[in-house]
């Protein structure tokens, strides 16, 4: 099947598009890219996500209003996908959508919401659409996160030594490896999320992130506010868990920067860097891995990679290119898999890497609309009959 893979991250850079040509013979899952693309949202769309974003207050409307919106921009992103990316046919779409709430209680994940109605994505391309790709897991106990999981123990399984796959988004996620025991997954804690809030506190909100990590380049970590941030609880729960803006906000880091003395704006910077560089580290360390794998937007920030590769010493840290699949493209190409996967009727996700009791099926499925050139009303397959889940 050529899939087409849709996703944007919790910082609502805009709108990651792959397309990729899946099969499956056995369990061997074979996944060939071809092509990725970033698909700015609309401004407008942009901005009313990211003031619908934890803690903000939202109204059912602006929800309603936001769903339509993604859901819209994705479809023309997924249509922009066919046409550039897959030679004008594809069989399957899969959405991540937005992430608008993560809602986590102590340990326990009860809900996920992702925003972009598949409808308008359907309609669209003429393609059936797998969406919702988080709720079946939280249903049956997991953590709806990180999804990585599955693709990343498939990428670096069968190595001698331990390996890790960081993504370095809004938040910080790793999958881990070993080479003699079964993989783990979990957020590790902030990614990007207080860094691209100290950009914006410091320049007046004229910038959203830290461009090329002049700022966090130029600083010092401020010793009293690392120590403060660092005595967060999350960082020693036990895996699995996850997290995401509903923690690490702006007004989080407004809460801590009014506990210390006055912090220069590049020392600010240069501190959450360290953060972020920390506890991943802190993280992966108990795993003893030879190598960790980064991708997301973090590595454009060669602040935040210097004092990451500094900290997870002697582990090396390579980019995801060196796996095949580019570091900013990755998650979109997760997602083509999972849609694939879900097709299939083959699980999505592992209890072991998300707590689920069980390994559910991901998503739901929104039928194509039948548009002409484009194949629809195909049968769903009959889960007792499909292949053995992909090992490799």
């Amino acid at each position: 099947m050529i899939v087409i893979g849709l996703s944007s991250g919790t910082s609502a850079d805009g709108i990651d598009v792959a397309a990729a040509e899946v099969s499956l013979e056995g369990a061997l899952v074979r996944m060939v890219p071809l092509g990725y693309r970033s698909v700015g949202y609309s401004p407008g769309l942009q901005q009313a996500i990211r003031d619908a974003l934890p803690p903000a207050p939202v109204t059912m409307q602006t929800v309603c209003r936001i769903d339509t919106g993604v859901g819209q921009e994705f479809a023309a992103a997924a249509e922009r996908g066919i046409g550039e990316l897959a030679g004008g046919r594809a069989d399957l779409v899969a959405s991540h959508g937005q992430t608008l709430f993560h809602w986590v209680s102590g340990t326990t994940v009860n809900g996920s919401l992702q925003l972009g109605q598949p409808a308008w994505i359907a309609e669209a391309t003429g393609l059936p659409v797998v969406s919702d790709l988080r709720s079946a897991d939280v249903a049956a106990g997991g953590q709806g996160a990180p999804l990585a999981g599955l693709m990343d123990a498939l990428l670096l399984g069968g190595r001698a030594e331990p390996a890790a796959a960081l993504n370095l988004g809004g938040i910080a996620n790793v999958t881990v490896v070993p080479a003699d025991a079964a993989p783990v997954a979990f957020d590790t804690g902030p990614g990007n999320a207080l860094l691209d809030a100290a950009a914006c506190r410091v320049t007046g909100g004229r910038a959203r992130f830290d461009a090329d990590g002049a700022l966090a380049g130029a600083g010092r970590a401020d010793g009293a506010l690392l120590d403060l941030l660092l005595a967060e609880p999350y960082y020693r729960l036990a895996p699995p868990k996850s997290t995401g803006k509903e923690l690490f906000h702006s007004g989080y880091l407004d809460a801590a920067l009014a506990r210390v003395p006055p912090v220069r704006d590049t020392d600010l910077l240069a501190t959450l860097a360290e953060l972020t560089a920390r506890t991943v580290a802190d993280a992966v360390r108990p795993y003893r891995v030879a190598e960790v794998f980064a991708s997301g937007g973090g590595t454009r920030n060669p602040a935040l990679m210097d004092r990451l590769a500094a900290r997870l010493r002697p582990a090396r840290l390579r980019p995801s290119d060196e796996l095949g699949l580019g570091g900013e493209a990755k998650e979109a190409y997760l997602f083509a898999l999972l849609g694939f996967l879900t097709w299939h009727g083959l699980a999505g996700s592992v209890p072991g890497r998300t707590g689920a009791r069980r390994a559910p099926i991901a998503g739901r499925i929104t039928p194509g609309a039948g548009r002409s050139g484009f194949p629809s009303r195909r049968p769903l397959p009959d889960p007792a009959c499909v292949s053995t889940p992909p090992r490799t």
